[in-house]
Formats: C-alpha cells, structure tokens, sequence
C-alpha cells in the first residue's frame, strides 16, 4: 500500500480531540493547525478514518501543498501535481470548494476557475485527451489558501461526516454530530456511569455517547464518495466495516437518560435513537430541568440548553439558567459540563466553572463550562 497525506478538517477548538482519535487509530500526525489535522496513512486508513473519526467533518487527500502570491503561480504549481494518481480518464473532478484566508489570492471563484484548468491541463498529457467526457465518478477537489500557502486536496467523504445517517429529523436548534462526540470526549465519562442530558432535544449528545459507549464507529451505517474510486479496492472498504463490526461491544449494559419538556421533540429523539441501533441504551422521558433528582453519585450532565439570542429570550434564559444552579446543586457529587454562548453563564449559574474550553458550535463561538465533582475512590 501507499504512504498517503490526509487532511481532516474539524471544528474550531477540537483539534487536540480529533488528533488523539487519529492516533489511537494507529496513525502518524503530521501537524496540527486552527480547525484542521494533517496526518500519514495508507488506502485502508482512508476507509478506516472516515468510518471511524467522530469530531472530523471531512477525510481529504493531500494532493499537495505550496505557496502562491500570484494566479501563474497558483497554475504552474497546481499543474505540477500528481493528479493522474487519484484521476481516472472519465472523472467528474470539480473544484467543489475554494477558501482563502490573509491571502494575495482572494477570489474564490478565479481560484476555482485556475485549480480546474491547471489540473485539465495536466491530464490532458496523461490521457492524450483534449476534452474530458467528465462522465464518470466523482472526484471533489478542495483547495485551501492561508497566508499564500495553497493546499489542494481531494474529498473522499462526500456528504459531511457529521451527518452519521441517523437524525432523519431534528429540533429548532440541534448541536451537530461532531461537537457533541467532541463534549462527551472532553468528559471522563465511562458507560459504567450514570449520565443525563436535561435539554436533550433530539438526543444528539445522548446518541453519540452511547455510540461511544458500545464502540460503535460513528460512519458504520453511511455511505462515502471514496467507495466508488479505482484508487481504493472495495474490499478495504468491506474489511474496515468488518472490523468495526467485530470491535463494538455488543455485551455493554448501560442506560443514559434524555429529558425535555416537549414531547414531540421527545418523540423525534427516540426515533433518532433508533436508527443510530442505541435505543436500548438511552431512555428519554417528559421531565422538567427543575425537578432533576438521583440516587445515584458521581453522575454526569453533559447539556447543551438554551443561548438566548435573540433578545426577547434573553430574561428567560438567564432565569433558566439560575434554575439550573439551584437544581444541580442538589447532585453535589455529580460532575457538569454545560455549552453555551451565553458570556454571563457562571454569574447565572452561580459557581465559577473548574474549567472553561472556547469551542465553536458551527459559526456560533461558545464556552464549554466544566465543573468537576469528586472522582468515585475519593470518599
């Protein structure tokens, strides 16, 4: 097999998580920037990476990487790559996306236009072709500029790793797939402990925790555009799900809990549940924030509730999240971990967090409020 360069981009603020999933993959990191992680593999470790990696939105190729003040040399250096490596005769291979950052090059779509021409150019001499019938599977190509540095890969993932296949439909204001793994990663919670989620909408924090719980790798019941590619034999892609097949623990027993109080959004939420196959493990129910009680220590709430941001919510959130202080006050041996954009939580709350994480929920900046109860052995 090959040494190949693979990018994977993620949300801002999680890149130490994702770069600790790809070694526990087995895989050499090759540096580590703001929202992306580049890293060594091989043509199994395409498939292996985009069923496996949680907080990742996307595996791509490095085809290569330069620097470029000037759209000649952004041709020249383009035309220069390995393209025939990845490219078959009949490839669809649009630029699909161009970004450009503190950059001399800033149009995007002049970007596009030269990545495009540069590559046909290029194949043009592989092929002995003039016109490319472009008929065939697809092959996106991305291209990333920072500071004049130009990052040209291709995208084996297609639809967003994020979208795991599971939330069929979700409530007003979901937290996406990959930032939820990412708040449970950032706890010491284990399957062996209680957990509740008190705003749990459509159950995301919840499903990808019990994902997490049983092994379950999160792009096993997916689809990716890579699949279809001559580069990669389909049979990588069936030992890649056979192993993560043979790697869930099937034998786990556990149950985590969702509440909110809306039953329809509950509704959706269990349904979610049940296409990701975690639903045994996950029991939702109508329960207010305010009345929130256990038997049980050392539990966890890991919660995304309300932001208030629109201003005609605002009052209301604040007294949500002064309620919040009062109730979870009750579970002194508990641990909390709460997100939100809300830049006066801790005053609302009333306790100073034992940790503060920024991270980027989409567009939206946010904090990550830790607070850390006492550890099981320590009373």
């Amino acid at each position: 097999m090959s040494r190949i360069k693979l990018v994977a981009p993620c949300l801002f603020g999680i890149e130490k998580i994702l770069a600790r999933e790809i070694k526990e993959l087995g895989y050499e990191i090759e540096k580590t920037e703001d929202g992306r992680v580049s890293f060594i593999t091989d043509e199994y470790g395409v498939c292996k990476s985009n069923i496996w990696l949680r907080t990742a939105e996307r595996v791509m190729v490095k085809l290569g990487e330069f620097e470029a003040r000037t759209f000649e040399e952004l041709f020249q250096n383009t035309k220069k790559l390995d393209w025939d490596k990845w490219i078959p005769k009949d490839a669809n291979f649009p630029v699909a996306k161009a970004s450009s950052v503190n950059s001399k090059l800033f149009s995007t779509s002049d970007i596009q236009s030269i990545v495009k021409k540069a590559a046909v150019e290029n194949l043009k001499s592989t092929y002995n072709l003039d016109v490319f019938p472009e008929t065939g599977d697809k092959y996106p190509i991305s291209v990333f500029i920072n500071k004049d540095k130009v990052t040209i890969c291709l995208d084996t993932t297609g639809e967003s790793l994020h979208k795991r296949g599971y939330r069929e439909i979700s409530s007003k204001a979901p937290i996406r797939e990959t930032i939820a793994a990412a708040l449970v990663s950032l706890t010491p919670w284990k399957h062996d402990r209680i957990l509740i989620d008190p705003f749990c909408g459509s159950g995301t924090i919840l499903i990808e925790a019990a994902m997490i719980g049983i092994n379950m790798a999160p792009g096993l019941n997916r689809e990716f555009i890579s699949e279809k590619w001559e580069r990669i034999p389909k049979k990588l892609w069936w030992d890649a799900r056979k192993e993560a097949y043979s790697l869930m623990r099937n034998d786990a027993q556990f149950t985590i809990y969702g509440y909110d109080i809306d039953e329809s959004v509950l509704e959706v939420a269990r349904q979610n549940a049940e296409i990701a196959g975690v639903d045994e493990y996950i029991k939702f129910e109508k329960k207010d924030m305010r009345q929130i009680q256990s038997n049980d220590n050392y539990g966890f709430i890991i919660t995304n509730p309300p932001y208030g941001e629109r201003l005609e919510d605002k009052k209301s959130v604040e007294k949500l999240y002064s309620d919040m202080g009062k109730s979870f006050s009750k579970l002194d041996t508990w641990s909390f971990y709460i997100i939100t954009s809300h830049p006066e939580f801790e005053n609302f709350f009333g306790r100073k967090a034992d940790r503060k994480r920024k991270l980027y929920n989409g567009m939206l900046r946010t904090d990550y409020y830790q607070y850390l109860g006492p550890k099981p052995n320590s009373r």
